[in-house]
C-alpha cells in the first residue's frame, strides 16, 4: 500500500467518526499522521494537509498531500458538506425510547435498510448521497468491531469505496439521518446484537448497489460489489451464531412458542416451514415474545417486519425476521393509551426471568480522543469515495 493510500485511508476512517472539522483533525493526529493547516488572512481555515511519519523526500522533509490530491472527497469544502449535513437521532413520539437516549445501531440500520429504496425512486445526487454515508459507515465498522472481525471490516469498506464510484455529485441533504446515527454510534456501543444487526441490512445494501451497477452495466463496480459482499458475509457469520444464541437462550414456554407457530403460518404462510427449520427460529421467538411485552400483537409485528422489503435475497429468513422484530419494538411500539400488556409469552425460560410488573426492554459528549495505540489502530484500517470540490491551494485543501 502506498503513502498516498495509507493516508487516504486513514482520512476516511477519522471521517467516518468525527462531529465536526477539529475532532477530525485530533483524530487524524491520534491515528500517528502529522497534519496541518492553512487559514486566510481572515482567520478562516483554508485548507489541510497530511504526511505519514518517516516519509520524507531527499531533503528529510515530509511528504504532504492536500486533502484533495488524496480523493477528491476528502478536500476540505467537501468534509464541510458532509459534517453539516448530520441529523441528531431520535426517537418517534410512540417509542418506548423516547424518555431515553435512541438506539444509533438500530436507527442507522433503519436508515440504511431503505438505500435500496432510494436508488429506485431518487434521483441521481440523492443516491449517490447515501452511496457516500454507506461507505462512510463501512470505514466506521472496524472501530467497534471485534478484534478477530476488524480486518474483513476493513476489507469490505475497501472494496466499497470503488463500488461506490461515480462521477455524480452528491447532494449530502438526503443523507442526514443515516450519517447522524454514524456519529451516535461513536459513543454507544453496539451490545450482544447491534452489530449482527447492521451488517445483515448492509449485505442487503450492497446487492441493491450490485444490481444498480449492473443495470449500468459498470462492469468494475459490479466486481468490487461482489468482493464487498464475501467480506462482509464472512463477518456476519462469525458473528450472527453469537448474537442470536444469546436471545435463544430466554426463547419463551413452549406454550408461547406453538401460538407463534400458528401465527407464522397464518402471517407468512410461504415462508414457514423454511422458517421453522433455521437455526434462529428459537432467536426469533424470543424477539416476537419481547414484542408482545411491550404492547405489540405477534402477528402484526411478524407482518410489518416481513413488509419492510423483500425476503428474497435473504440467505437465513428467520435471521432477517429477528433483525427486523427488535428494531420495530424499539421504534414502533403502540401509542400509550393502548398501554402495554404483560402476555404469556413473557413467561420466558430460565436463565431470565422478568419481574413482575416490569417490561422486557431491548437492551454527545464532547468527543474523547484515544491516547496514542488506542484508536490509531482502528483509524488506520479505515472509508469511501465520491463526490467532488478541489480547493484552489494545491497544498492544503
Amino acid at each position: 500500500m502506498t503513502a498516498r493510500e495509507r493516508l487516504r485511508h486513514t482520512a476516511r476512517a477519522a471521517l467516518s467518526h468525527a462531529q465536526d472539522l477539529d475532532d477530525f483533525f485530533n483524530l487524524l493526529a491520534d491515528a500517528g499522521l502529522q497534519v496541518e493547516t492553512r487559514a486566510l488572512p481572515s482567520g478562516d481555515l483554508a485548507g489541510y494537509k497530511v504526511a505519514l511519519p518517516g516519509d520524507t523526500n531527499r531533503e528529510g522533509q515530509p511528504v504532504w498531500y492536500s486533502g484533495s490530491k488524496l480523493a477528491s472527497d476528502l478536500s476540505l469544502p467537501q468534509i464541510r458538506q458532509r459534517l453539516a449535513t448530520t441529523e441528531a437521532p431520535t426517537a418517534p413520539a410512540d417509542s418506548p425510547a423516547r424518555n431515553r437516549r435512541p438506539d444509533a445501531w438500530h436507527q442507522a440500520t433503519a436508515a440504511a435498510e431503505r438505500i435500496p429504496h432510494h436508488f429506485d425512486h431518487a434521483d441521481e445526487p440523492t443516491a449517490q448521497a447515501h452511496l457516500t454515508v454507506f461507505g462512510e459507515l463501512l470505514y466506521a465498522l472496524p472501530a467497534h468491531a471485534p478484534a478477530h472481525l476488524k480486518a474483513e471490516l476493513h476489507r469490505a469498506a475497501l472494496a466499497f469505496e470503488h463500488s461506490a464510484h461515480s462521477r455524480a455529485r452528491a447532494d449530502h441533504q438526503h443523507a442526514r439521518a443515516l450519517r447522524g446515527a454514524l456519529k451516535a454510534m461513536r459513543h454507544q456501543p453496539p451490545g450482544h446484537t447491534g452489530l449482527a444487526m447492521l451488517l445483515d441490512a448492509a449485505i442487503l445494501v450492497v446487492l441493491a448497489t450490485q444490481r444498480r451497477s449492473a443495470l449500468r452495466h459498470h462492469n468494475r463496480q459490479v466486481a468490487a460489489a461482489r468482493q464487498t459482499l464475501v467480506h462482509l458475509q464472512a463477518a456476519y457469520d462469525q458473528i450472527a451464531p453469537t448474537s442470536l444464541a444469546a436471545l435463544a437462550r430466554h426463547r419463551p414456554t413452549d406454550g408461547t412458542v406453538h401460538q407463534y407457530v400458528r401465527t407464522l403460518h397464518e402471517v407468512l404462510p410461504t415462508h414457514a416451514e423454511q422458517i421453522l427449520t433455521e437455526n434462529a427460529w428459537p432467536a426469533l421467538t424470543t424477539a416476537l415474545a419481547i414484542a408482545e411485552a411491550a404492547g405489540h400483537k405477534p402477528a402484526t409485528v411478524l407482518q410489518q417486519a416481513a413488509q419492510q422489503r423483500p425476503l428474497g435475497d435473504a440467505k437465513s429468513v428467520s435471521e432477517v425476521l429477528v433483525w427486523r422484530i427488535q428494531r420495530l419494538g424499539e421504534r414502533h411500539a403502540p401509542a400509550p393509551q393502548h398501554g402495554p400488556r404483560r402476555p404469556a409469552a413473557l413467561a420466558l425460560k430460565p436463565p431470565h426471568r422478568p419481574a413482575p410488573g416490569t417490561r422486557p426492554l431491548m437492551r454527545r459528549r464532547q468527543p474523547v480522543l484515544a491516547g496514542p495505540g488506542k484508536r490509531a489502530a482502528d483509524l488506520t484500517r479505515t472509508s469511501p469515495v465520491t463526490e467532488t470540490g478541489e480547493s484552489p491551494d494545491p497544498l492544503c485543501s
